[in-house]
């Protein structure tokens, strides 16, 4: 699955966001609430499944 941010980011569940401690094959579900969009830092809330 995958999500986007509305600045445009996409959090791919596959790839995660490893570079800010998110592993490959994380869901998004699972990602800690206190994570924010690497790009704009918005919150997990403000994305939308895509």
């Amino acid at each position: 699955m995958r999500y986007e941010c509305p600045c445009g980011y996409v959090y791919d569940e596959e790839k995660g966001d490893p570079a800010h401690g998110i592993a490959a094959g994380t869901k998004f579900e699972d990602i800690p609430d206190d994570w924010v969009c690497p790009v704009c830092g918005l919150g997990k809330e403000s994305f939308e499944k895509l």
